[in-house]
């Protein structure tokens, strides 16, 4: 992996082990990272979970819940929506060195 952040973040993801799965996610192919829209967030998450999601967000749809978003990235338009609700949006590496043990995440492929 050429992106320093990307490598920064798969090496606290191996060193805690409740990231491992995401560790895993992080260290293969970018053909397995998803993009996910904020409907498809919203239908699949309750207000106040943690959601990882190993890849990018997209802006399509509403959010409706106050939820707590980790992703490599994130548009623009999908970040405006979110702060609509109150959510709280933050990179995964972030969430790793806040969180070490992973409690409370849910992974979103």
């Amino acid at each position: 992996k050429t992106n320093p952040i990307l490598v920064e973040t798969i090496y606290a993801a191996r060193k805690n082990r409740g990231w491992n799965e995401v560790a895993k996610l992080l260290s293969g192919s970018t053909r397995r990272y998803t993009s996910k829209n904020l409907f498809e967030i919203n239908s699949k998450t309750k207000e106040g979970d943690t959601v990882v999601i190993v890849g990018k967000v997209l802006s399509q749809g509403e959010l409706t819940k106050k939820i707590r978003i980790c992703a490599l990235s994130i548009s623009d338009k999908a970040r405006e929506k979110a702060k609509g609700t109150k959510s709280e949006i933050v990179s995964i590496l972030e969430e790793i060195t806040k969180n070490s043990k992973a409690e409370g995440i849910r992974v979103l492929r």
